[in-house]
């Protein structure tokens, strides 16, 4: 969907002929009382549910959760899940073209998750939804989920949040710097302008390089030594410049990132992550946190080291509707609540339990 007027940023400046793609499962009722919005992580995209296709080489990052009898019902529930401004899966973001054709490149602005949040806003008033039942989201999408809180409270009807915090600490901040260095240091970064570069002459390096900085955090460490261990990669031996099991595991997940996402929404979106803050401007997190009084609950994951549990006891400990931190036990780190579906799931129907009339319960 193309949003019918330029999107006022923070900057004080204005993005023209945003486009957001985005994706919805069941039906909207005639009050629009029954709408969810799902926001996604750094790397993700609108595609939650369904199998692989045409530009979603995968089966949708939260499948479990949505269709007929699921956590999200979708014969009681219509889920939207929009592809984040600044993203590059359809909407509006650095690889898409400027008005007069060329590429934005390095010359796209500065987001932040505030204006993520304004685009999703004006989103929700296309579609003829005034106010959310609930809205969902964890790492990165748990931060629009909070900004939706705090900045929309009357529009957003309960809350899920999973696995981010208020504000980004200073080594979130640290990690999320060296990965946009990787891609910037990379000689075919070209100040952001490699978008019209022939084919391989990107910052692919640069971008791959992140994404195994990125992938490390998203893991436990006991996790990988029971997976990997010290295990040398299959007819290589590291001792004569061959990889180890976890060097190979880290260039998997790197080549497929290069394949299918954007160097320059890598910057973007992690540059945005760096800057949330929900206390900016409003007298700091706990004032800025009372805003929020819907329905709402906190979950983390036990072996996250990205965003420890800490972070969303915190939340938990100042959001009005929050009574206590759920924790989702996982062995994967902080890509618990990604794969966790089954306790992801269990607090979802926490959050939303039946209604006779599709409304979230108070």
């Amino acid at each position: 969907m193309t949003l019918r007027r330029p999107t006022a940023l923070e900057s004080g400046g204005s993005l023209p002929g945003v486009r957001l793609a985005y994706e919805t499962w069941g039906s909207l009722a005639a009050d629009g009382a029954n709408a969810v919005l799902v926001l996604h992580a750094l790397t993700g995209d609108s595609h939650v549910a369904g199998p692989a296709g045409p530009g979603h080489p995968t089966t949708g990052w939260w499948d479990a959760l949505i269709g007929p009898g699921r956590a999200l019902d979708t014969d009681r529930w219509f889920v939207v899940a929009p592809n984040v401004l600044g993203g590059c899966q359809g909407s509006t973001g650095p690889s898409s073209r400027r008005p007069g054709g060329a590429h934005w490149g390095g010359d796209f602005p500065d987001l932040t998750v505030r204006d993520q949040v304004t685009a999703e806003a004006e989103l929700a008033d296309e579609l003829g939804i005034g106010r959310w039942a609930a809205v969902i989201g964890g790492s990165m999408g748990g931060m629009r989920a909070l900004e939706w809180a705090v900045s929309r409270p009357d529009r957003t009807g309960s809350l899920l949040v999973l696995a981010a915090p208020a504000a980004a600490s200073a080594e979130q901040i640290a990690w999320g710097a060296v990965q946009i260095s990787a891609i910037r240091t990379d000689p075919g970064w070209r100040g952001g302008h490699y978008h019209s570069a022939s084919p391989g002459n990107g910052p692919h390096h640069g971008l791959g390089l992140a994404r195994r900085i990125a992938h490390v955090t998203y893991r436990s460490e006991p996790e990988l030594g029971t997976r990997f261990g010290r295990k040398a990669q299959a007819g290589e031996d590291p001792g004569r410049g061959g990889r180890y099991q976890v060097e190979s595991y880290l260039d998997h997940h790197a080549a497929k990132l290069v394949q299918r996402f954007d160097a320059g929404s890598y910057v973007t979106l992690t540059a945005a992550m760096n800057g949330h803050d929900v206390g900016r401007g409003r007298g700091g997190i706990a004032q800025a946190l009372r805003r929020a009084r819907m329905p709402a609950l906190v979950s983390g994951v036990d072996s996250d080291r990205l965003y420890p549990l800490a972070q969303q006891a915190e939340l938990a400990a100042l959001l009005p509707g929050a009574d206590r931190l759920r924790t989702v036990e996982s062995p994967y780190g902080h890509d618990g609540f990604l794969i966790e579906t089954g306790q992801v799931g269990a607090l979802v129907r926490e959050l939303l339990p039946g209604t006779t009339d599709g409304r979230a319960s108070p």
